[in-house]
């Protein structure tokens, strides 16, 4: 069974199409990217996926629950970090992480917590107020948030925002390696660089539509960046025309 499956997904606000139907098949174990420009279609996808919105048409399932009919049976299963979202800002990381913990019924949160402080570093400030954090030391918080009761499936909103270059290594590694224990990540991106140095496939959109599958393995430096162009640019007259 696949992590993911959708079939003639769209999104339709008013006039405009988010998405045009989008089917894709993300397989157990993948580190998959949805690769696009600013306003693709990528943000709706995960949306629809987490049940945080209801597609107009189409059918999808998530580690073989629809997200529509069953989307805190979705949201249970999975982890999430969407794009700028910060920690509570009148919590510590602790607190914060531990209400996580509560929230995910785990047996000792403490040491969930300890955990993954210490694999993201930021041991040093899991008692300080969120407020009073750096940007990567927030999105350091959500992602420890995302992983922290180590789901099948992780959904990531572009992951490697705000982090200094030593931080990006290091998480990076950890995706890698998260996927390599045999877990799924999707994450959403328009950086073609991230996409091609961590992902074991891509899917990329544009104007709502998915108009390439590759694996980005199988191209040099900057092959994958003239695939991408291309094929936005084709889609582009396509739908022009």
């Amino acid at each position: 069974m696949p992590a993911i499956e959708t079939t003639g997904l769209t999104k339709e606000y008013g006039d405009l199409d988010a998405l045009s139907g989008l089917s894709l098949t993300v397989g157990e174990g993948e580190l998959f990217a949805l690769l696009g420009p600013n306003g693709s279609g990528k943000t709706t996808t995960i949306e629809i996926l987490t049940g945080q919105r209801t597609p107009t048409s189409g059918t999808a399932t998530v580690l073989g629950h629809d997200p529509v009919a069953e989307p805190m049976a979705v949201r249970r299963a999975i982890g999430t970090l969407p794009e700028r979202e910060d920690p509570p800002s009148f919590l510590t990381p602790r607190e914060f992480l531990e209400f996580v913990c509560e929230v995910r019924a785990l047996s000792d949160p403490e040491d969930h917590v300890e955990r993954w402080a210490e694999r993201l570093s930021f041991v040093e400030t899991l008692d300080t107020l969120s407020t009073n954090l750096s940007e990567g030391q927030r999105q350091r918080v959500m992602l420890a948030a995302a992983f922290v009761h180590e789901p099948e499936l992780v959904f990531i909103d572009e992951p490697l925002v705000n982090l200094d270059p030593i931080m990006q290594e290091q998480v990076k590694r950890h995706l890698a390696d998260y996927c390599a224990a045999g877990n799924t990540i999707f994450l959403s991106t328009h950086f073609v660089e991230v996409a091609q140095e961590l992902c074991t496939s891509v899917g990329i959109v544009s104007d709502g539509r998915l108009v390439a599958t590759c694996d980005p393995r199988e191209f040099d430096d900057g092959e994958l960046l003239d695939v991408f162009v291309a094929e936005v640019d084709a889609e582009r007259e396509a739908v022009v025309g």
